[in-house]
């Protein structure tokens, strides 16, 4: 896994770090990053050792997007972009389905694809020189990477057809606004605040952190769905030796093995 020309990936005290280091294109999404990505992401599916996942971008950048110059040239037909975009949704539905906390730490542009992936984290922290663009209006597309199912669980439809149709930047301020960012950083606080984050999550309960992304992802359901699938996974958690041994600490006033971080830490 050290062989990668497009991206950085590192495994430190069992968080999975993947950055984004294509300077010449500022961190575009072309193919071959594309497919580096693929193998990273499939690594961690298959490493229950790695507990979270962090994306981030080097070079002041976190993602430009798509890459125009090859997309200007590649030549495919209808049937073509098709088969590739399916080709990417295969590890994207990866990344969305993961089991594991996924961190998105951006700093700088966040643009088109771009955007969209850092959407597919479950937590998108930022500085405030991040910005962030659905900017495919600008060349004729709709928006790709996921963005139709995880813009509008964020800011609803009609929030999610204002940024897709007028495909206007969204300064680091807004975007903490409408909640396309959870918090705020310096950028050199960044990394450190999304390592953190990360690590807590290595003494939580796998069980139970896969169980309330797979609960969520039903979020929209009606009442009854959404009361069985409840249920269903709590059923599973109180059944698992991390809630007996959580509870035995407590019984017993030992701190928690699980402490989120705050803000501060």
């Amino acid at each position: 896994m050290n062989d990668f020309k497009t991206i950085r990936f590192s495994i430190l005290d069992q968080v999975g770090t993947l950055t984004l280091d294509n300077p010449a294109k500022r961190n575009a999404l072309d193919p071959a990053m594309r497919e580096e990505i693929a193998q990273v992401v499939t690594h961690v599916r298959r490493e229950r050792d790695i507990r979270a996942l962090i994306i981030t971008g080097a070079n002041g950048h976190f993602c430009s997007g798509g890459d125009l110059r090859n997309i200007a040239t590649v030549g495919l037909d209808n049937q073509g972009w098709r088969n590739r975009l399916q080709d990417l949704h295969g590890w994207l539905q990866e990344l969305l389905t993961l089991d594991r906390p996924v961190i998105a730490a951006v700093d700088g542009a966040a643009a088109g694809a771009g955007f969209s992936l850092a959407l597919s984290a479950d937590f998108v922290l930022a500085t405030p020189r991040a910005r962030f663009c659905m900017s495919f209006m600008k060349v004729g597309l709709v928006p790709d990477c996921g963005a139709f199912y995880t813009l509008p669980r964020i800011v609803g439809v009609q929030r999610a057809k204002e940024l897709m149709l007028s495909a206007r930047d969204i300064e680091a301020a807004e975007a903490l606004q409408l909640g396309l960012a959870m918090e705020l950083h310096a950028p050199e606080d960044l990394l450190p605040r999304a390592q953190a984050m990360a690590a807590s999550f290595v003494n939580a309960s796998p069980v139970a952190i896969s169980l309330v992304k797979r609960t969520l992802a039903g979020w929209g359901g009606d009442l009854s769905t959404m009361l069985e699938l409840e249920a269903n996974a709590q059923a599973l958690a109180m059944g698992t030796a991390d809630h007996r041994t959580a509870v035995s600490r407590f019984v017993n006033k030992e701190s928690a093995l699980f402490q989120w971080p705050g803000k501060g830490s």
